[in-house]
């Protein structure tokens, strides 16, 4: 797997950035811009195993490695999975990471993707994330 960055800056604070990048209804949004359909199971919550499943069912189950609410996640992806996770599939993720990094400066706030990504995928990310990652900023700046 390859390690992409993108990075985006964001008119809002770090604590509205993250409420966007988590609470389900803004995530829905911008993670379905990656892969329709995406939704996370689970808590966010350090030592918990989280799935990310998207419209077609098929998704990944990550544990959630570290966390600092509000500033740093930490996920590290443990299985590739289809039927709403219920089944194993290819090893595609598995074994990757991603990370997500907030820093605020006078009002605005920075947001850090990290993420290992298949071969195969590389270009799709590129397209992909940049567009996901603006969702995530009018989104924020527009429930400031």
């Amino acid at each position: 797997m390859k390690e992409m960055q993108f990075r985006v800056e964001i008119n809002a604070s770090k604590e509205r950035v993250w409420d966007t990048l988590w609470q389900d209804k803004t995530l829905r949004q911008w993670a379905g811009i990656i892969d329709p359909g995406t939704h996370m199971v689970g808590g966010l919550k350090e030592g918990n195993e989280i799935q990310f499943i998207s419209g077609n069912g098929y998704g990944v189950t990550s544990l959630v490695e570290k966390l600092v609410p509000g500033e740093f996640a930490l996920l590290r992806h443990s299985a590739d999975t289809q039927d709403e996770g219920k089944r194993e599939r290819a090893q595609q993720w598995t074994g990757g990471k991603e990370s997500y990094s907030l820093t605020e400066k006078d009002g605005t706030t920075t947001l850090t993707f990290v993420c290992d990504v298949p071969p195969e995928l590389e270009k799709y990310f590129k397209v992909t994330y940049p567009k996901a990652l603006e969702r995530v900023k009018v989104l924020s700046e527009r429930n400031k």
